[in-house]
């Protein structure tokens, strides 16, 4: 028996912490901007995903008018960094709402990286990097989805891995993502599974069998 909710008769607030528990797991943005004052801000977003492949972008979300929102309106970048496990207190700690005049580097006792392409600093202590500039905004709502063009990856050494293709990529293990649940809850990488795409050519058709 399934429980049936109706979104509009339960509420935006009660609704959106549902939509949380089952949207699950999301990964975070951990998002580097810089203020027209010059003021740098930290903060995690887990409304986060790739948007294109060519040209190469990403989007986030801020629900509502947050720093983070405001600072790429006015400038027109930003930096997503890996949020990896062993930050989990200092991401959390960089959703505090600080003043804008504060940036959540110093307050947390994180290092501000120079990017290479962008402004807005990269987290040292994070071993990607994916420099930005926006290409679009869209407010849906009470919220609005940023969509920027990476125009710079900066990836530590240490977490690629080249498999039995030749292929050089980061390491799932080695880059030790967080990922957002409900509530306050939060997930480190468990088990990890692996299987190919089935071509039409080779489709067995099990899958019909009763």
């Amino acid at each position: 028996m399934r429980t049936d909710i109706v979104p509009e008769e339960l509420g935006s607030g009660p609704f959106y912490k549902l939509l949380t528990s089952v949207v699950v797991p999301r990964p975070i943005a951990w998002v580097s901007t810089r203020s027209a004052d010059g003021v740098d801000n930290l903060a995690p977003h887990s409304f986060f995903t790739v948007s294109c492949v060519d040209p190469p972008m990403i989007q986030f979300t801020s629900v509502g008018k947050k720093d983070s929102l405001r600072n790429v309106s006015e400038t027109r970048e930003f930096v997503v960094c890996l949020a990896n496990e062993p930050m989990f207190e200092k991401i959390n700690a960089t959703g505090t709402d600080f003043p804008a005049e504060i940036s959540e580097f110093s307050s947390v006792g994180l290092t501000a990286e120079a990017s290479s392409v962008v402004a807005p600093p990269r987290v040292a202590e994070s071993p990607v990097a994916l420099e930005c500039v926006l290409h679009a905004s869209i407010e849906l709502g009470n919220s609005t989805v940023v969509i920027g063009r990476v125009v710079h990856a900066a990836i530590e050494e240490s977490v690629f891995v080249t498999d039995e293709r030749g292929n050089s990529l980061p390491d799932i293990h080695r880059l030790a993502p967080l990922a957002r649940l409900g509530r306050n809850e939060w997930s480190r990488l468990g088990e990890v599974l692996e299987i190919t795409r089935i071509p039409y050519q080779q489709w067995p058709g099990h899958f019909g069998d009763a």
